[in-house]
C-alpha cells in the first residue's frame, strides 16, 4: 500500500478543482486498500469492487489539472459513437486519434493482440476495421440519440430515459463489451443532469477521458434541447489501476498533494448550433474548446489490450 504525503502548507488561496480532488482521492483509495487480482488481459490490476461521485458542472469543467488531458480526441471519440454512430475505427484515424486501434478486426475478420500475434476473437470479415457490434453499431441500430433528444424536446418530464448500450444480442459479435454501457437523463428545475454507470474503469487511462467527453455530451444535448447542464452521477463497478500504471498515478498523487493548484478550465460550445448533428466532428473539432486550462503536464501510462 501507499499513503499520500500531508498537505503542505504555504499554497496560494487557489482551491484544487473538485474533480481532481474527487479523482485522486479514488486512486488514494485503490493503491491504499484495493485488492491485486488477475484478468483476462494477464497484467494485474489493484481494484477496489465500487466507487461513486457526483459532479456539478457550475464547478468548472471536468478536466484534470494534475495531468493534461487531450480534449480533441476525447470529445471526437464521444462524436464517433454518439453523433457519427459509427465502429469503424478509420473514421477515428482519419482523425488522427488511435484510442481504438488496439481493437480493431483485420481483413481477415481477426482481432489480434498486438504484443503476441494471438488471435482473441474472430468475426465474420464483413466486420473488418470495426469493433464489432458494439458502441455505434448499437447507438445506430436502435436510435438511441435521437430518441433521447425527441423524448427531451418533447417530453421534458419522462423519468424512462435509459440510454443502454448493453444489448444481450449484440455482445457476442462485439469485440468487447461496453464499459459506460448506460446512460440516463433528468430534467429537473430547467437542468439536464445525467447518471452514468461503468461497469469496468482503467482508472489511470479511461477515466479522465470518459468524464471529459460525457460532460461534453451533457452540455451538447442540453444546449440542442434548450436545458441548462446540471450534474452528474457516475457508479463505477470494479474500478483498477493495473500495476504498471501504479508508478504514474503515485507521481500524480505527489502532484495533488504537493504542488500548486491550477484552476478548473472552462468549456465553450459554439453557441450558434441547435442540432446535435452539427457539431464538427472534423479533425479540427472547431464547436468545442477548452478554455484557461492549466496542467501540471503529461503523464504516461500503459494501455492494457
Amino acid at each position: 500500500t501507499w499513503c499520500c504525503p500531508p498537505t503542505p502548507t504555504g499554497w496560494s488561496t487557489t482551491p484544487m478543482p473538485a474533480w481532481d480532488d474527487q479523482y485522486c482521492t479514488l486512486a488514494r483509495e485503490i493503491l491504499d486498500h484495493g485488492q491485486r487480482v488477475h484478468n483476462r488481459t494477464g497484467t494485474d490490476s489493484i481494484k477496489i469492487p465500487s466507487w461513486h461521485f457526483r459532479i456539478d458542472l457550475k464547478d468548472g469543467f471536468p478536466a484534470l489539472t494534475t495531468k493534461q488531458l487531450f480534449i480533441r480526441q476525447a470529445v471526437l471519440e464521444i462524436l464517433w459513437i454518439w453523433q457519427a454512430r459509427s465502429n469503424d475505427v478509420r473514421w477515428l484515424q482519419d482523425r488522427n486519434v488511435h484510442i481504438w486501434d488496439k481493437w480493431e478486426i483485420n481483413e481477415e475478420g481477426k482481432w489480434i493482440d498486438e504484443d503476441t500475434g494471438k488471435v482473441l476473437k474472430s468475426f465474420d470479415p464483413s466486420f473488418a476495421h470495426t469493433i464489432g457490434t458494439a458502441y455505434g453499431y448499437v447507438m445506430d441500430k436502435y436510435r438511441l440519440p435521437q430518441r433521447l433528444i425527441d423524448s427531451l424536446r418533447n417530453d421534458p418530464e419522462d423519468r424512462r430515459r435509459v440510454v443502454s448500450l448493453w444489448q444481450e444480442s449484440e455482445l457476442d459479435t462485439a469485440v468487447l463489451p461496453p464499459c459506460v454501457w448506460s446512460t440516463e437523463w433528468d430534467v429537473t428545475d430547467g437542468k439536464l443532469n445525467l447518471g452514468v454507470h461503468q461497469r469496468s474503469c482503467d482508472v489511470p487511462l479511461g477515466l479522465p477521458f470518459n468524464v471529459a467527453q460525457y460532460a461534453v455530451l451533457l452540455m451538447m444535448i442540453a444546449q440542442v434541447t434548450g436545458l441548462e447542464p446540471g450534474t452528474m452521477d457516475w457508479s463505477i463497478k470494479d474500478a483498477h489501476i493495473y500495476v504498471d500504471q501504479v508508478e504514474g498515478m503515485k507521481e500524480q498523487l505527489r502532484r495533488w498533494q504537493e504542488e500548486e493548484p491550477k484552476p478548473a478550465p472552462t468549456l465553450w460550445i459554439d453557441p450558434a448550433i441547435t442540432e446535435f448533428e452539427d457539431f464538427d466532428s472534423s479533425a479540427a473539432c472547431t464547436s468545442v474548446k477548452l478554455e484557461n486550462y492549466e496542467h501540471m503536464g503529461k503523464l504516461r501510462f500503459a494501455l492494457t489490450q
